[in-house]
């Protein structure tokens, strides 16, 4: 909306809030009516903007971050005051774990009233300051338009992130003169984007000398849609890629370039790649524990050129040889530039016999899985998933076995297809997710994947998926487990599995919930019934459609680095650790 579009006109603080949302170019919005949010709902059924009714909060933050994470658009909820906006703290930390553009608009009671413990009063601002960008709290209906523009700006650029705009139920009802800002003043808000020549003058000259260099992908390259100029790069020189769980994607893993993913569940070629390198080229990854094992062990003969958006992170960790602050696209592109140089001039890495060691690698330790002798492997099935529905299409998961297998036998091509709960680790992400995934991208199949435990905490989800012709696919990979934890109790707690069984091939019926729902249900024990199941599930595309695919229960995710020990010890099965010598390279 210009300026001349409302401009000056008297009108309430709610009409001026659904105004500035929609010059903000907001088109769907997640979240549930309560009394303090309540007189912006009204101006809503005016507006353009479509409200999606989710049947829980954390439902409606869940989805607003799948549509971001799908679309690069900034996803956006809507909660009422007290319970409505605790409900949303989950998915603002997810968020902000993740880096995922989003705005999440809370009512707050009338000002007169902050401070009494009012009905529904909570003090959302405090308890989201730790785990949002920034956050407002809006007491005057003048301020509207302009901590609404500053909440997307924010959110937004830089290192993506959740703002949270509560604004007073007084300053809704109030009448105010609506104007949208022309500029935005936010002193000591300046990302820095563009990277320093010098540091990327070095960063080369450490990679032109280098012997055994990795270029260690975070999920910083899929914010910055940086896929294009990391295949360039890859190309250009050789070097071997890994890409972290929030970067599968980044980069195709049908490259013969890509050691897949490193870290506790993590191929043993990238596990093996990033412990024997001498230079870990970082881009957009934060060297977080799950990657690295115990820190003190941690690829111990490399230097680091370490590229992030956000200064914060770097050296955070890990000590940075060549630090470089810019966005990642930005960082690459003239990375690409300098190296080319150097080639033209005759100036290029010698990394041949690192390249067929890290080749190697991944030749005699494949990711791969026991088939059991009765029962249904839950790989096959994800592997079978992946192959039927193909690269196309946006998958989600939850967090735990179902999670890792989804990262390893999918085969991801593209950026913004694989959409899940890193950092936070969140159960019940994959349904709301997958839902806001379908929001944005609505001729793209979205198929979440999800365990039978995560599927529990927001399954409600659904109904709205079917009410408003969302139609996500679901596989449940239904152990009757919650199986990270039973995997945990099998290897580290002597097989005592306490509070672990979830009897969930009893209790509920999967497919009877799903037709409750309005849903289609499905469900599938043997192997030979899969491929029909799947494709069953495919030519369903009017309705949401629920597979329960009841998967043999002691199946384990590997390879695995036991918490808190080295990379070195990284195990491909129970009982089998890699065998490989630094010296052969």
């Amino acid at each position: 909306m210009t300026e001349q579009q409302g401009s000056g006109e008297t009108i309430t603080g709610a009409q001026s809030l659904i105004r500035s949302l929609e010059a903000a170019g907001v088109t769907d919005i997640f979240g549930i009516p309560g009394g303090a949010i309540l007189p912006a709902y009204d101006p809503l059924m005016d507006s353009s903007i479509r409200h999606i009714l989710v049947r829980h909060e954390q439902g409606a933050g869940h989805a607003a971050q799948g549509y971001a994470s799908a679309s690069g658009r900034v996803g956006v909820c809507m909660a009422t005051s007290g319970p409505g906006a605790t409900n949303l703290v989950t998915p603002i930390a997810d968020a902000h774990m993740d880096s995922v553009p989003m705005v999440a608009i809370t009512g707050q009671v009338g000002a007169a009233m902050i401070g009494t413990d009012a009905f529904q009063e909570a003090d959302i601002r405090g308890i989201t300051m730790p785990i949002t960008k920034h956050n407002f709290l809006v007491t005057d209906p003048a301020e509207i338009p302009m901590k609404i523009a500053e909440a997307f700006h924010i959110a937004s650029t830089g290192r993506p992130g959740p703002v949270l705009v509560d604004v007073t139920k007084s300053a809704l009802q109030a009448m105010t003169s609506y104007q949208w800002p022309t500029e935005l003043n936010l002193p000591g808000y300046r990302p820095v984007t563009r990277p320093h020549a010098k540091q990327i003058r070095e960063a080369a000259r450490l990679m032109l000398e280098s012997r055994k260099p990795v270029l260690y992908v975070g999920g910083g390259t899929i914010r910055s849609g940086a896929s294009k100029e990391l295949l360039a790069l890859a190309e250009l020189t050789g070097i071997p890629v890994v890409t972290t769980l929030m970067a599968r994607g980044a980069f195709p893993d049908s490259h013969p370039q890509h050691l897949g993913m490193p870290g506790m569940h993590g191929t043993v070629a990238a596990v093996g790649a990033l412990q024997k390198s001498d230079l870990i080229i970082s881009l957009g990854a934060r060297f977080d524990d799950r990657v690295t094992g115990n820190l003190d062990s941690f690829a111990p003969y490399a230097k680091i050129i370490h590229a992030d958006i956000d200064p914060a992170e770097i050296g955070k960790n890990r000590f940075t040889d060549v630090p470089i602050v810019g966005d990642v696209r930005e960082v690459l592109i003239d990375l690409v530039t300098t190296l080319r140089t150097e080639q033209d001039g005759g100036n290029t890495g010698d990394y041949e016999g690192w390249v067929a060691f890290c080749a190697g690698m991944k030749q005699q330790y494949p990711v791969g899985y026991d088939t059991p002798e009765t029962g249904l492997s839950p790989q096959y099935v994800i592997e079978r998933l992946g192959v039927l529905s193909g690269p196309d299409t946006i998958y989600t998961a939850g967090v735990g076995q179902h999670q890792m297998w989804a990262a390893h036998y999918v085969k991801y091509e593209r950026p913004n297809t694989w959409i899940n709960s890193g950092g936070l680790g969140t159960m019940g992400f994959a349904v709301p997710g997958a839902m806001g995934a379908k929001v944005a991208m609505p001729d793209q199949t979205v198929w979440a994947i999800d365990g039978d435990g995560c599927f529990q905490m927001t399954n409600q989800e659904l109904a709205t998926c079917a009410i408003n012709d969302i139609p996500i696919k679901v596989a449940i990979i239904n152990n009757e487990s919650l199986g990270m934890v039973r995997q945990w109790q099998t290897l580290f707690y002597n097989s005592r599995y306490s509070n672990t069984d979830l009897h969930s091939k009893r209790i509920p019926d999967f497919v009877k919930l799903a037709d409750a729902y309005g849903c289609v249900g499905l469900s599938c024990d043997s192997p030979a019934d899969v491929d029909a199941t799947i494709q069953k599930a495919m030519e369903i595309n009017d309705v949401p459609v629920v597979v329960d695919f009841r998967v043999h229960r002691d199946a384990m995710v590997w390879p695995m680095v036991a918490a808190g020990t080295s990379n070195d010890e990284i195990q491909y099965a129970r009982d089998l650790a890699p065998q490989f010598d630094e010296d052969d390279v």
